[in-house]
């Protein structure tokens, strides 16, 4: 094992540029039409290595039927699966996912290629989460040329489309049953924490309705956006209702640091507003958007009823008001026991390499992970490159530290390998 950290240590330019192989293949969703390129060359380097590699694309009659809100995309929705026998009793499934979020005008770096300055690397995706797969390929190829045997049969699942959801190519992987293991790593998360928990995630709409008109005889229309305010005013009050509940599972320790607020918590939003053409039109549609991210000790169905509810009582307060409202579950909550043997595994290896007490907590933010270990009943954890506060993942100027990469490639090499 020493030999094996010891090597993985001198490997760091190797994993670098393989890092700016993967950052320089712009798979940014929308629209994600990159997605097969990046694929072949996963598939072509873990074919090297003797894995048995399948190339998986959805359907699009089945992508758009599951994700109705995401037919404007374009290009083939390509995932691969590749698994290894060792020989091993049980079985790891690793997975991560190799689309990112866009990137705007306002990086001081070029965003698809990896610029290395002041021990950072910068790029679209180093962070979430085309580091840890580059991270990946080192230990595999150091694994091969040291001829040493893994502790566990391996399943690689490098899926798309998780950065948009809610049905990406990792959930499409879960229901081919493609997903065969006994512990389940993924590596879609930040460096802070060992992530067993996350917040599910519901999206909202409402649209409320109103009557055009000339704005000179207003008052012979229906001001929509007008309409819209007592509705905005209810959701408020949802919102404080709503966040003053605290689930029993951790918060992570960027948010408690940072904030002081030491478990999840339940949040809604309104994020978007659209209403009106012209100055001199009376609006006859508002059309409010949001999410709600609510903790795993809730349910969707109550998610949806509360909301619900509490238009409810706007809508008796203000008759007049003509409405329309839907929720999408997006993405269930997730929780693994912390107590569970493969998380502690997992902390094991994660204490060695960072030299101190991993904490397991939960993310705020809502996983494609959450849907995959519904399917399978897997254990499953979260464990990755970057640093929550720090990375600037989805932002500008998405980073990493040298130092964490290297730590990275000695903790998978640990875990695998034992």
């Amino acid at each position: 094992m020493l030999a094996l950290l010891e090597y993985l240590g001198s490997k760091t330019g190797e994993t670098i540029r393989t890092l700016d192989e993967l950052v320089r293949i712009p798979t940014q969703v929308p629209p994600g039409e990159n997605y097969e390129k990046i694929m072949d060359l996963a598939a072509s380097k873990l074919e090297e290595l003797d894995f048995k590699v399948e190339k998986l694309i959805m359907p699009r009659d089945l992508f758009e039927r599951k994700n109705p809100r995401l037919t404007h995309l374009v290009g083939e929705r390509v995932n691969i699966c590749a698994t290894k026998d060792t020989g091993a009793d049980k079985t790891l499934l690793i997975n991560t996912h190799l689309d990112v979020v866009p990137a705007s005008a306002s990086w001081s770096v070029p965003p698809f290629e990896c610029t290395e300055k002041d021990g950072h690397i910068f790029g679209r995706g180093v962070a979430d989460s085309k580091g840890s797969v580059a991270a990946f390929f080192t230990v595999l190829s150091a694994i091969d040329e040291l001829d040493i045997k893994p502790r566990y049969n391996l399943n690689i699942a490098l899926t798309t489309d998780e950065e948009m959801g809610p049905y990406s190519g990792l959930c499409y992987l879960a229901d081919l049953g493609k997903l065969k293991a006994d512990y389940f790593l993924s590596m879609d998360g930040d460096s802070d924490d060992i992530t067993i928990a996350s917040n599910g995630n519901v999206d909202w709409q409402i649209d409320v309705f109103g009557k055009s008109y000339h704005s000179g005889s207003s008052f012979l229309g229906v001001n929509a956006i007008e309409k819209a305010v007592p509705v905005m005013n209810g959701l408020l009050e949802l919102k404080a209702k709503v966040e003053r509940r605290r689930s029993k599972v951790p918060a992570s320790m960027a948010i408690s640091q940072n904030t002081g607020i030491d478990t999840l918590m339940p949040v809604l939003n309104i994020t978007v507003i659209n209403g009106g053409v012209k100055q001199n039109i009376v609006p006859d549609r508002c059309t409010l958007k949001g999410d709600r991210r609510y903790i795993p000790e809730e349910k969707f169905s109550d998610v949806c009823k509360e909301m619900n509810d509490a238009i409810s009582i706007v809508k008796k307060k203000h008759p007049d008001i003509d409405l329309k409202m839907s929720c999408d579950n997006i993405y269930a909550p997730m929780l693994t026991d912390m107590n569970n043997p493969w998380v502690q595994e997992v902390k094991r290896a994660a204490d060695e390499v960072t030299d101190r007490d991993m904490r397991c907590s939960g993310t705020q933010g809502s996983l494609d992970v959450a849907y995959a270990v519904k399917v399978t009943g897997l254990p499953a954890c979260c464990f990755g490159i970057g640093r929550g506060m720090e990375s600037n993942a989805h932002a500008d100027d998405e980073n990493i530290r040298v130092d964490d990469l290297v730590m990275y490639t000695k903790f998978l090499g640990k875990l695998i390998c034992g």
